[in-house]
């Protein structure tokens, strides 16, 4: 795991970067599950609806690219950025391509096993920077975007 995250805003003198962010985090993955829901329908219409046999498949797909690309583009997916949150590495800079894609593998396999989304569900909603598994194994943290 990686540990040095002192380049981060600290939660106890700087708790305006983490208010709310575990709410703001849950309501940001619904709606990134509703736009992925939308980005998979067209995919099963193209695929003559053969793509209903691998739904579950197709959706994890679908969202690993969508995730991976908007976080790369931003350091957020869309639900983040209506949520006014984002990602930040351990040097308190945005995700690039490369980090973008570690966390999202990391979230793709948390979800793929219920009891380890379950602990990072706990992390998150516990730890003074609400980070996850794969925050914590990244250095990575979500914080409330500047205004």
């Amino acid at each position: 795991m990686y540990s040095d995250i002192s380049h981060l805003p600290d939660p106890a003198a700087q708790p305006e970067f983490y208010r709310d962010v575990p709410m703001k985090r849950a309501l940001a993955w619904l709606i990134d599950t509703i736009l992925i829901m939308l980005l998979v329908v067209p995919v099963v219409v193209l695929t003559a609806f053969v793509g209903l046999f691998f739904l579950p498949f197709l959706f994890l797909i679908v969202g690993f690219f969508y995730r991976t690309l908007t976080i790369a583009s931003g350091s957020a997916t869309w639900g983040m950025r209506m949520m006014s949150i984002e990602l930040r590495n351990a040097y308190g800079e945005r995700l690039d391509g490369a980090q973008a894609f570690m966390h999202t593998a990391g979230y793709t396999l948390s979800i793929s096993i219920f009891p380890v989304q379950l602990v990072s569900m706990v992390l998150m909603g516990i730890g003074d920077r609400g980070q996850g598994l794969s925050d914590l194994a990244l250095g990575t943290v979500m914080i409330n975007r500047r205004s």
